[in-house]
């Protein structure tokens, strides 16, 4: 039995693409979904600059029973894992309950539903407050409904790990596969972009104050001063290499090594473990430094962990001598599901052989990276990297093999 693990659908969902096809059209290109916030008035808020997703009724694919007891977050998450399983060509009604799996990841749960619950509480009282309370907000609400709508009884969880999670959610979702359960859904779906999660957001003191969207998500830029957060993400539909080839599945690409580490504790003079995780990602892939034709970088756009990634690629690959792109400066940074939308991206660019461009960044020489920046670049991607980081040390890496 094969141990390899593939992605055969994709549902993307934002800012400037609704859809796989949609996104990839704009992504390529270098099209942007980064304006000033729409969701509500930011003007009293430092920070006033959001990837949004717009064009986007619930209603219009979802059933309305599910409206109610739904975050937007779950609501775009929900219709990206149908659209996933269809690109799939899976039935999950067709299939035994328990042998498919969800596995996603979160950093805040549903912010929105939860601060409109909380105004009801302080202004009119505790019995005003929804029922759905209780879930809505939840970290694992994402997992829960998609395993309700499709009947996925099979190992199912929520991976917490800031944005790191949209890669350590595949790396579970991998294990669950190897362990025997014939497919997974995975991936993860974030959106918070209201008051209460904004202000959430900005306590990171990650979050860029600048105002021109031109200039904002600039990371390995000598003017890089923070992240432009975003919503959306990227649900995939995971299974066995060999299952999906004998029902004649298309196959997007392998996931063929994983790395995890965390950081030390501030002063305890020891180095950053980022390096660790690309080296252990590579080992369990089985692949070298040469081996890699492009890396999807975590580009922090904050001048110090720029750095600490910057030295991390030189070490393992020396100065500019693998391709470097942040395709999410065209996004924002979608928090748990940065690293899934990524991952998209990689399997997506596998397809056409061609690295989408980081907008806006001008280099800086000190970095040493080979950053692909306001155009895309026609090169084969046979194998790539992909680097997630989260709040208070997270460090996370993926090695993506094409399907050929």
């Amino acid at each position: 039995m094969s141990t390899s693990v593939v992605v055969t659908g994709l549902g993307v969902a934002a800012p400037n693409g609704l859809g796989a096809e949609e996104y990839w059209q704009a992504a390529r290109v270098g099209k942007s979904g980064i304006g000033r916030i729409t969701r509500f008035d930011p003007t009293q808020y430092p920070a006033r600059l959001a990837g949004e997703i717009h064009g986007f009724e619930a209603s219009e694919h979802l059933p309305s029973k599910l409206l109610p007891q739904t975050d937007r977050m779950t609501r775009i998450a929900l219709v990206a894992a149908d659209w996933a399983l269809a690109d799939a060509g899976v039935d999950p009604a067709q299939r035994p309950a328990f042998d498919m799996g969800v596995v996603t990841s979160s950093a805040s749960g549903g912010f929105e539903f939860g601060q409109r619950e909380l105004e009801r509480l302080w202004s009119q009282g505790s019995e005003y407050v929804s029922a759905y309370q209780s879930f809505a907000w939840f970290y694992a609400v994402n997992s829960g409904q998609i395993s309700i709508r499709h009947g996925m009884k099979g190992p199912s969880g929520v991976v917490v790990s800031e944005q790191a999670g949209g890669l350590d959610c595949v790396a579970q979702a991998r294990r669950q596969i190897r362990k025997g359960t014939p497919l997974v859904v995975t991936g993860s779906v974030d959106a918070s972009l209201c008051p209460w999660g904004w202000v959430a957001q900005l306590t990171s003191g990650r979050v860029t104050t600048a105002d021109d969207p031109a200039d904002a998500f600039v990371p390995f830029d000598d003017r890089a001063s923070g992240h432009v957060p975003g919503e959306g993400g990227a649900l995939l539909v995971m299974e066995r290499e060999d299952a999906a080839r004998a029902r004649g599945a298309k196959v997007y690409g392998e996931i063929a090594g994983y790395g995890a580490t965390f950081d030390p504790k501030p002063g305890s003079g020891r180095p950053p473990a980022l390096r660790k995780a690309i080296e252990i990602a590579l080992a369990d892939a089985g692949v070298g430094a040469r081996d890699v034709d492009v890396v999807f970088a975590d580009g922090a756009a904050v001048p110090e962990l720029d750095r600490i990634e910057a030295d991390a690629l030189n070490a393992v690959f020396g100065r500019e001598q693998v391709p470097v792109t942040v395709p999410k400066t065209m996004t924002g940074s979608l928090y748990s599901a940065a690293g899934a939308l990524d991952l998209a991206t990689v399997l997506l660019a596998m397809e056409e052989g061609l690295i989408p461009p980081t907008m806006n960044s001008r280099p800086a020489e000190a970095y040493g990276l080979d950053l692909v920046v306001g155009h895309p670049r026609t090169h084969e991607v046979r194998t790539a990297l992909v680097l997630g980081r989260g709040l208070g040390g997270f460090n996370s890496a993926l090695v993506v093999r094409s399907a050929d």
